[in-house]
């Protein structure tokens, strides 16, 4: 059974606390600028060596707010090198991963600004979770977001164009 991303879909939501309609989901950077690295291979920009980038780079200015894009669980709080300060929350079947954040981890606690999540914790759709950083591996200031259904992982991108043609087709039913 494939997910369709080979034709630029996404899978539907397939959970009872997913909505049948991707119009629902938050898109997750408030002040968007760019998209600037893509899902697939690429070459790492610090590293080099072609590897499999399994997000989506969103640019934002440094602080700019970071929102949950689909309600669920907070299930993982991280501090490493690659992603820096992120998260991990669970919605059903999916996880999506939010990399290179401002602020600060302590044990199962994040802390930005005003912001404090704990892990295990509920969030709304469009919660503010965070706030675009520059932790971890990362050349100037974005938000590496990342979707898994399963134990596939996603091309966020599809998953945006999921969402954006839902809405067109809900406000063109009107």
């Amino acid at each position: 059974m494939g997910l369709g991303l080979e034709q630029g879909r996404a899978p539907q939501p397939a959970a009872a606390n997913l909505s049948a309609s991707w119009a629902r989901g938050s898109f997750p950077v408030a002040s968007f600028v760019a998209f600037t690295s893509p899902f697939g291979l690429r070459v790492h920009p610090l590293q080099g060596g072609v590897r499999p980038h399994l997000g989506l780079d969103i640019a934002a200015p440094l602080g700019s707010v970071v929102r949950n894009w689909w309600g669920g669980t907070l299930v993982e709080v991280l501090r490493d090198s690659g992603c820096g300060n992120g998260l991990v929350i669970r919605s059903g079947p999916y996880e999506h991963l939010y990399c290179h954040l401002a602020g600060r981890v302590e044990g199962n606690t994040y802390r930005s600004g005003s912001v404090v999540l704990v892990r295990g914790q509920a969030l709304r759709t469009g919660q503010t979770i965070g706030h675009v950083g520059l932790t971890g591996s990362t050349t100037g200031p974005h938000l590496h977001w990342g979707v898994r259904h399963g134990e596939r992982w996603l091309d966020p991108a599809a998953v945006l164009r999921a969402m954006a043609a839902e809405r067109r087709r809900q406000w063109t039913s009107q």
